[in-house]
């Protein structure tokens, strides 16, 4: 009886193009240093520092040419490509790239340069594309892009925003990103036939003028991170009214702190109750202080001489100041309480126009650290990995380890969807396809010193299938598509495993039974 395999073979992406970036040693997929994948439907991105390789596989017939990408890096700094990642609108892809001077770098299937932006001065460890869609489950959807660096992250909206005017209700479109690469496609066509040839980062091509809104939130209150992921919309803090400003929750992982959670104000400023606390208590704490030293005749204590202000230096988070008048009923000194003279006064609070992130907790246990985060669909759980080869599973809405694996170091972790029910599995094939209810939620956990990828129930269900792999290879997993709609058929989550000894790309089956 032959051995199941639990995965199915796809093509072969092994070419001569393979061999600038480290191809032809034994496990040079996981040994070649600063070697970035990032995978799509029959397409395979692959980078190192300076080069990004599109490679493509098929079925029925053969692959196209292996496209080769050369960004116009900036020798002086040392600049190099440290992050890799698809942007998908409907039937268009791109491919998106970040630096390590915090550049954004678009670039089409032909390795044109459609867009290149400065986010922020840093490094970019990772790009995040991730979705949700409004259903029984979740109240409200949501579409972003998100740049992760070290104690900083940037949030692109990539979805539609209800807003409530003080008027009527009006929708606002945030599809900067998609319009501009939309205009780009047309402008493409439009020079198909113009046979002149253009360098790929030709300013023609490349849109340097148009900047693409973006929110940007400093994260390292407790340390400099390492992996981070907004996992969703969170109510308002305590006290704070409600409005249409959203707020989010972000999760980090890093060496100082293992795991840290953050709120993420919208707003452009600090909330009221916060600036109300800060400046209202204190005035009126003077105002009492004042009254009972008159009451008990107490002896006037010499004036304090006021410290030196020092110069403080802006921070790059802040774009501006927004004036807030706040009226509030106090006395003007003990004298005018006693005589029934109250005055007015209007305290007049500056709000940061910068984005406010406030630390929710956090988690320090020396000499752990975090290393890397995946998110599941929903945003709910997030898998960890830390250096001492242990795995955990954090409610990202309560903020509590639910589950925790050990001896897995070197590990990775996708979240994958499965279908559990033998019955569903069977009748599937028959009749429908089945629906997103049908699917469960599992976690692969890859495992490379045992040579194993293994498949676990979440959140507490048991481990489904042991499967074993190359000591070479690498999961991957396809980014999220932008404007799915539900009439469109459920296509669930995924895990690919590329060979990088052979090439072999292979998908790892959604039912027990295969």
């Amino acid at each position: 009886m032959a051995k199941r395999s639990y995965k199915t073979e796809l093509g072969c992406i092994a070419c001569d193009e393979l061999g600038e970036l480290g191809a032809g040693k034994p496990n040079w997929l996981v040994e070649t240093p600063h070697l970035l994948c990032a995978i799509d439907t029959h397409s395979l991105l692959l980078a190192n520092r300076s080069t990004i390789l599109l490679l493509s596989w098929s079925d029925n017939s053969a692959a196209s040419t292996p496209l080769k990408i050369r960004p116009d890096l900036s020798p002086i700094d040392a600049e190099s490509i440290t992050a890799l990642e698809w942007l998908a609108f409907g039937d268009n892809r791109v491919i998106v790239a970040g630096t390590s001077s915090g550049y954004l770098l678009l670039y089409s299937l032909r390795g044109d340069l459609i867009h290149r932006q400065m986010i922020y001065p840093g490094r970019v460890l990772k790009l995040r594309v991730r979705g949700t869609k409004k259903d029984l489950i979740q109240d409200t959807s949501s579409e972003e892009f998100c740049l992760i660096m070290p104690g900083v992250i940037a949030r692109f909206d990539g979805s539609d925003v209800q807003v409530a005017d003080y008027r009527s209700n009006c929708r606002l479109c945030n599809l900067e990103m998609q319009n501009m690469l939309q205009k780009w496609f047309e402008e493409a066509q439009s020079r198909f036939w113009d046979q002149k040839p253009r360098s790929q980062d030709s300013e023609d091509f490349g849109n340097t003028d148009v900047k693409i809104p973006y929110q940007l939130w400093n994260i390292g209150k407790n340390g400099t991170c390492s992996d981070a992921a907004i996992t969703g919309i969170m109510p308002p803090p305590l006290m704070e009214q409600q409005s249409s400003q959203r707020y989010y929750c972000a999760v980090a992982v890093g060496e100082d702190a293992v795991i840290s959670a953050y709120r993420l104000s919208e707003s452009k400023g600090r909330s009221l109750v916060g600036a109300i606390l800060s400046k209202v208590v204190p005035a009126t704490f003077s105002t009492l202080s004042s009254f009972s030293k008159l009451i008990w005749r107490s002896e006037p204590s010499p004036p304090k001489k006021s410290p030196k202000k020092l110069d403080q230096k802006p921070q790059p988070f802040a774009r501006g100041n927004l004036d807030l008048n706040v009226t509030l009923l106090v006395a003007s000194s003990a004298e005018n309480l006693m005589s029934g003279k109250d005055t007015f006064y209007y305290l007049n609070m500056e709000r940061n126009a910068s984005c406010i992130a406030s630390s929710l907790t956090s988690l320090i246990d020396h000499p752990r650290k975090g290393e890397k985060l995946t998110l599941s669909p929903s945003g709910t759980l997030a898998a960890i990995t830390d250096s001492l080869g242990r795995i955990l599973l954090l409610d990202t809405q309560a903020l509590v380890v639910v589950r925790l694996w050990k001896g897995y170091r070197d590990a990775s972790c996708l979240f994958m969807e499965m279908l559990v029910s033998k019955n569903i599995a069977s009748s599937s094939s028959s009749y429908s396809e089945p629906s997103k209810s049908d699917y469960c939620l599992c976690l692969a956990i890859h495992a490379p010193r045992k040579g194993i990828i293994e498949i676990w129930q979440m959140r507490t269900g048991p481990r489904l299938r042991t499967i074993s792999c190359a000591k070479g290879s690498r999961m991957l997993q396809p980014s999220y598509r932008f404007g799915a709609s539900m009439s469109t058929p459920y296509v669930p989550l995924e895990v690919f495993l590329l060979n990088g000894d052979s090439g072999q790309i292979s998908i790892l089956n959604r039912t027990l039974d295969s």
